[in-house]
């Protein structure tokens, strides 16, 4: 299963970056191939200062070994090895009118001693944070994530869309990060689900990317905006970096296990606002997101 999933990350990194380099049309993706002393390594693709992406990251890894002490606890076993692959993914467009979009599909396992395997799951999911709320937008990136998981079963989607509300939430501002999408956790093989039935899902939801979030891109890149909007995009930029610093387990995990720095942080946008006591005009569009992003709501039937 880890050789297939990694096989398949790597299929689709090279999809996503191909389609995004067409769609900004100017900046290409810089790749960087990297290993990591206890074991497993990288591709790391990053673009910047495009048309349409100041900055985003396209990355698969593949790590493994014992399991950090740190981790142990938090897994709560004793001293065991791992192995842990995914594809992650953050792109912050430069335009306000497009969202920020969050990509991530992994696999896990972890062996005995002696080899055996003693645990295995997979997780990830898909999430869109925009500046300027567009409902046909949220309603159309959620509706793709609705169509991934409806086929396989009816009760996914509304539980993956709860989970990513209840993730994704800045509980220091009493906030969501975004308006969501899906995120799962610990999909382990039982009676109803084999590992290979989720293989199967997890796969389905990492295709659905690109039809999610592309058109989004296409309707909105050329509109005009103000150096307010501007600003006040680098303003909620800040919030995102505090979800990622703050409560964020993929970039805890990388920590803690000895990632790539580079490659843990390229989730960060490079320019960001901390304004003191910010609150947006009363009736403004600034605030029509805001009342969203306090109160998740449902984007399909």
């Amino acid at each position: 299963m880890k050789e297939k999933f990694y096989q398949y990350i790597e299929e689709l990194q090279d999809a996503i970056t191909a389609k995004l380099e067409e769609l900004d049309g100017k900046a290409k993706f810089k790749e960087d191939l990297w290993d990591r002393p206890e074991g497993g390594g990288g591709r790391t693709r990053v673009i910047e200062n495009g048309e349409v992406f100041e900055k985003g990251g396209v990355n698969i890894s593949a790590v493994h070994g014992p399991l950090a002490p740190a981790m142990q606890k938090y897994f709560k076993v004793g001293e065991v090895d791992f192995f842990a692959c995914g594809l992650s993914l953050v792109l912050h467009p430069k335009n306000p009118m497009v969202p920020t979009v969050h990509a991530n599909w992994r696999y896990f396992e972890m062996y005995d001693k002696e080899g055996n395997t003693i645990d295995q799951w997979f997780g990830g999911g898909q999430d869109l944070t925009p500046y300027y709320l567009f409902e046909e937008d949220a309603a159309h990136f959620h509706q793709v994530c609705k169509n991934a998981c409806d086929k396989f079963k009816p009760e996914f989607y509304p539980e993956y869309k709860q989970k990513c509300d209840d993730y994704f939430w800045n509980s220091h501002r009493n906030e969501a990060r975004g308006i969501g999408g899906l995120f799962f956790d610990y999909c382990k093989a039982s009676e109803e689900m084999s590992i290979e039935k989720w293989y199967d899902f997890v796969t389905e939801v990492g295709d659905s990317f690109l039809n999610a979030y592309v058109p989004i891109v296409e309707k909105r890149k050329d509109l005009a905006y103000s150096e307010a909007q501007r600003n006040w995009q680098e303003i909620r930029r800040g919030r995102y970096v505090e979800f990622n610093l703050v409560h964020d387990k993929g970039t805890l995990f990388g920590l803690k296990t000895n990632g790539r720095i580079e490659s843990i942080l390229m989730s960060l946008p490079p320019q960001v606002q901390w304004v003191y006591d910010h609150h947006p005009q009363p009736g403004s569009e600034e605030e029509k997101l805001l009342k969203v992003l306090m109160e998740p709501r449902g984007w399909v039937e």
